[in-house]
């Protein structure tokens, strides 16, 4: 009699209207309850009943009521629902789909149909499948997905792989081949330097090889020759290839596997700079100084190569750390020296004008058969891989030079430091620490460097950490600009043309500068911000893929009890998040596994440390020493907990962190 009173309802409606609302984020725990999130510092708790009608990750209007003294958020209006695509599992519930997310704080089935065209019987228990979410509980009776499709059985091996390229909507394969590959430039004018000893430097694995290297000595100091495959000789400007390409963007490089920008044929194949073969490519000849500085003058030029050694990072090291005899060449030979030479004095000039960062090592998982992880290497970086680097650099300096002066533009590596409403936070931060810098000093790119050299000379790493909060992101650009993170005017990257996009647009403009022809188009915006996407997402299923082996790696030591070295780099509410020095797994150390007792012990994000009885007692970037608790494979979480009880004192000293360098 009272469900379809007018009046009842009305007045529901006012009372409704009257109570507080706020608009946040949910945030679901492992127990059932969870929390709106307004901001940074604000947040109300949510109780399991209302929990049932949301998602984490929903973002939400929620009434703010009053439950037993306790204020509670109890969700009202959708805004934007955290799943739209999702991948899943496949949950069956009395014979009938449902299918659970894959996500660590999405544990409840939701019921299930295959999209029309799918069979329901080649769905089975485990299976992992992509869906989409056609209703959600906040505005309709429950939840409900479709599946749209199946990506691998449960027992697949090579599930971390294509779960992880399904939810990111990444191809698993690489594009199809051509029915005939041609050059497409055989006019192109190209010297003659197939006598030219050329050698190339790569991992043992390696089949893409895009860069070959020679160099000389002179009286100014060294004529380094770089010599780049070159695709954009087989594919055409426009065509569906190119198209392909612009939208992959990049090679997908994963532990273990890749998918390549563009087919192998061209990758591994006819553009790869193998020993002994003859290949078309895009030149430049730089000189550099006996002091590191790189000369103004750059000729870029096409040519036919053929390289004389196929050498590998390892042993070009051991012949110059350790001794060790290496069978190659003799005009390959005599010119490493020279490699090692020119290599330092640019590092020493770079670490004087520019930025160079800090090593950090590789980690390289050794893989069986069916996907299980053989062990974990850490690779430092040595002197081979500093000779290539410092080489490519000096040639995308180059590159960004003339496409600047010349062109006006291309695809540039652009970093601004500190982004504008950032530089606040940073000063005052600066000041807390007592550095020497002002505000105007550090939005510039000389002062930048400078302070990122003063930061780098501290005794601890937490200053470091905690700036870096305030640094803005390196962005691909149309336009000519300074990369801050390198400490250059300029960066435009044409090295690794067949495993980037970018590279390819800026080849083809360097070539109708060779050619004294008129460039092609400016690239759009849409471009540039798909290639800056793009790159972040590849990261991300780097990162991702890895989580997954390092659950499986790590599973088995929990019950060890093996000690591991962890570098703090991050600290909050909850806990600290340390990466193992040993093999580069990332860990979570909840803070009631450092101690149980939320009144004694703070976990401070703002600050980046850890307090107990309101003393400092871990931060940023210090080793902390650490047994694994759990790890789950399911969510690809590894939780760890201090090898020894934290009782108050002295922070020590933090030894330097390792720090990538900035692309």
């Amino acid at each position: 009699m009272f469900q379809d009173n007018p009046l009842l309802a009305q007045l529901k409606q006012q009372i409704r209207e009257n109570i507080p609302k706020k608009e946040g984020v949910i945030r679901a725990s492992d127990r059932g309850f969870g929390f709106l999130e307004v901001d940074e510092k604000t947040s109300y708790f949510v109780p399991p009943p209302y929990m049932k009608k949301v998602l984490h990750g929903d973002r939400v209007v929620a009434l703010i009521r009053t439950e037993n003294e306790k204020e509670v958020a109890e969700p009202d209006e959708l805004l934007e629902p955290s799943l739209t695509r999702f991948v899943a599992r496949v949950k069956m519930f009395r014979d009938r789909l449902n299918v659970v997310p894959d996500h660590p704080n999405m544990k409840e089935a939701m019921k299930a149909r295959p999209k029309k065209g799918l069979d329901e019987k080649d769905f089975k228990e485990g299976d992992w499948v992509v869906a989409t979410l056609k209703r959600h509980a906040l505005n309709d009776n429950g939840f409900f997905a479709e599946i749209t499709h199946k990506i691998a059985d449960k027992e697949d091996h090579n599930v971390p792989w294509w779960v992880v390229l399904a939810r990111h909507n990444l191809a698993q394969i690489e594009p199809a081949d051509l029915p005939e590959w041609q050059d497409l430039e055989a006019d192109l004018p190209r010297q003659d330097l197939t006598d030219v000893a050329f050698f190339t430097i790569d991992g043992p694995k390696t089949k893409d090889m895009d860069d070959a290297l020679a160099i000389r000595e002179t009286e100014q100091g060294w004529e380094l020759l770089v010599a780049i495959a070159d695709p954009t000789a087989f594919v055409a400007e426009g065509s569906e290839l190119d198209k392909e390409a612009a939208q992959r963007a990049f090679t997908v490089y994963m532990p273990g596997r890749n998918v390549p920008m563009i087919p192998r044929t061209l990758s591994d194949e006819l553009c790869s700079l193998k020993e002994g073969e003859e290949r078309n490519t895009l030149c430049a000849r730089l000189t550099i100084h006996k002091d590191g500085l790189l000369d103004e003058q750059t000729e870029f030029f096409a040519a036919r190569i053929r390289s004389r050694a196929r050498l590998n990072y390892d042993d070009v090291s051991d012949l110059f750390e350790h001794d060790k005899p290496l069978d190659v060449d003799a005009a390959v030979l005599a010119q490493l020296p020279l490699m090692k030479a020119m290599t330092e004095a640019r590092i020493n000039w770079r670490t004087e004008h520019a930025l160079v960062f800090p090593d950090r090592p590789d980690y390289d998982f050794e893989l069986g058969d069916n996907g299980a992880v053989l062990a974990i290497h850490v690779s430092p970086r040595r002197l081979a891989n500093r000779m290539v680097e410092e080489s490519m650099i000096a040639a995308n300096i180059c590159a960004g030079r003339v496409l600047g002066k010349t062109v006006g533009y291309g695809i540039f590596n652009v970093h601004t430091g500190f982004d504008e409403d950032s530089l606040d936070g940073a000063i005052e931060l600066l000041k807390s620490a007592e550095a020497p810098f002002e505000k105007e000093e550090i939005a510039s790119l000389s002062g930048f460097c400078a302070l990122r050299r003063w930061i780098d000379g501290l005794d601890t790493r937490w200053l470091d950490g905690k700036i870096r909060r305030f640094q803005s992101y390196a962005l691909m650009s149309a336009e000519p600009g300074a990369h801050y993170g390198l400490g250059l005017d300029a960066y435009a990257t044409w090295t690794s043309p067949i495993r980037k996009y970018g590279d390819m647009v800026n080849h083809r403009l360097l070539k109708a500068v060779i050619a004294g022809q008129q460039p092609g188009a400016r690239p759009s915006e849409e471009l540039t911000q798909h290639l800056t996407d793009c790159r972040r997402l590849h990261r991300m299923v780097e990162r991702d893929i890895a989580d997954w082996l390092y659950a499986r790696f790590l599973a088995p030591l929990v019950a060890t009890d093996t000690v591991f070295e962890g570098e703090i780099i991050d600290v909050m509410r909850a806990g600290l998040k340390v990466r193992l020095r040993e093999n580069g797994a990332v860990a979570f150390v909840p803070a009631k596994l450092i101690l149980d007792n939320k009144d004694r012990l703070e976990c401070n994000w703002d600050s980046g440390r850890v307090f107990l009885d309101k003393e400092p007692i871990m931060e940023l970037g210090q080793t902390l020493a650490v047994k694994l608790a759990e790890v789950v494979e399911e969510t690809r979480s590894v939780v760890a907990k201090p090898a020894v009880a934290i009782v108050p004192g002295p922070l020590p000293e933090a030894p330097a962190a390792d720090t990538p360098a900035a692309e």
